[in-house]
C-alpha cells in the first residue's frame, strides 16, 4: 500500500541506520555552541508547546525548550510520559492543555512537534484551530503515520492495525489544516520518510522546508533550532 506525496511518488520506508542517527546527535551537540543560534529573532513571551517523538518524553525535548526559552518564549513539555503512538487521547489530552495554556495567557499557543508528537500536534490544531495559531513539525510522519516508519514494526508487534491508521490518516488529511504548519524534513532521515513528513493537501496553508541532519539530530541541530525560532517568530 502506498500514499503519495505532495508530488505524487511513491513513499517507501527508510533502511534503519542507528550508527548514522547516532552521529548525527553527536554532530548536533557537538555544534551546538555557535553563532548561528543567535541569529534568530527574539520571542514575544507567549506559550510554545513542545510535543516528544514516538518512545521518548521530555527529556528529549530539554535542549529546545532550552532554546525557545533563551529566544523569550514560554515553552512547555506536555508532562505526559512516554508517548506511545495513540494519537487520538494524546491529542485529546495535549488539546486539553491548549485550552488551559490560551485561557491563562488570553493568546493563542504554538505547537512544535518532533516526529509523531508533530502528529499529534496537527490533531491538536484540528480540535482547537481557534487556540493554536502555527503548528511546527519536525520529521513528523504526516502521510501513512507509522506504516514509512522505522518504527513499523514496533506498532504491529503491539497490535495496531497499520492498514487502519493509514486510511484514518488519509481521511484527516483529506481536509486542510485550519493553522498554519511550517513542516522541517530533512532527505538523510533515517527512521521517517521525508516524503511521509510533506502535507498531502496543496490546500493546507503549510510551507515545507528540507534541513540538513539525520532524524535524531533535529532537536538538537543549531541549523534547525534556528529555523524553529524564525518560524516560530514569522508566525506570531
Amino acid at each position: 500500500m502506498f500514499h503519495p506525496d505532495v508530488a505524487g511518488r511513491p513513499v517507501v520506508a527508510p533502511t534503519p541506520a542507528p550508527a548514522a542517527e547516532a552521529l548525527g546527535v553527536l554532530r548536533g551537540v557537538a555544534t551546538l555552541p555557535t553563532l548561528a543560534l543567535r541569529r534568530a529573532p527574539r520571542g514575544d513571551g507567549g506559550t510554545v508547546r513542545v510535543l516528544p517523538g514516538y518512545l521518548t518524553g521530555d527529556a528529549s525535548t530539554t535542549v529546545l525548550r532550552a532554546y525557545l526559552r533563551l529566544l523569550g518564549y514560554r515553552p512547555l513539555g506536555w508532562g505526559l510520559g512516554v508517548n506511545r503512538g495513540d494519537v487520538t487521547a494524546l491529542a485529546d489530552a495535549v488539546a486539553a492543555q491548549v485550552r488551559q495554556d490560551a485561557a491563562a495567557s488570553g493568546r493563542p499557543v504554538r505547537i512544535v512537534g518532533w516526529s509523531l508528537g508533530g502528529v499529534i500536534g496537527r490533531e491538536v490544531a484540528r480540535r482547537e484551530p481557534a487556540l493554536v495559531s502555527h503548528v511546527i513539525t519536525m520529521g513528523s510522519p504526516v502521510v501513512g503515520g507509522p506504516v514509512y516508519t522505522a518504527a513499523a514494526a514496533s506498532y504491529r508487534a503491539g497490535g495496531w492495525d497499520l492498514d487502519a491508521i493509514a486510511a484514518a490518516v488519509a481521511e484527516r488529511n483529506a481536509a486542510p489544516m485550519p493553522v498554519p504548519v511550517t513542516a522541517l524534513y530533512s532527505r538523510a532521515d533515517r527512521i521517517v520518510a521525508w516524503q511521509a513528513c510533506l502535507d498531502p493537501n496543496p490546500l493546507s496553508p503549510t510551507r515545507h522546508v528540507e534541513v540538513p541532519g539525520t532524524h535524531a539530530e533535529l532537536g538538537v541541530s543549531p541549523h534547525v533550532l534556528r529555523l524553529v525560532g524564525q518560524a516560530l517568530a514569522e508566525g506570531a
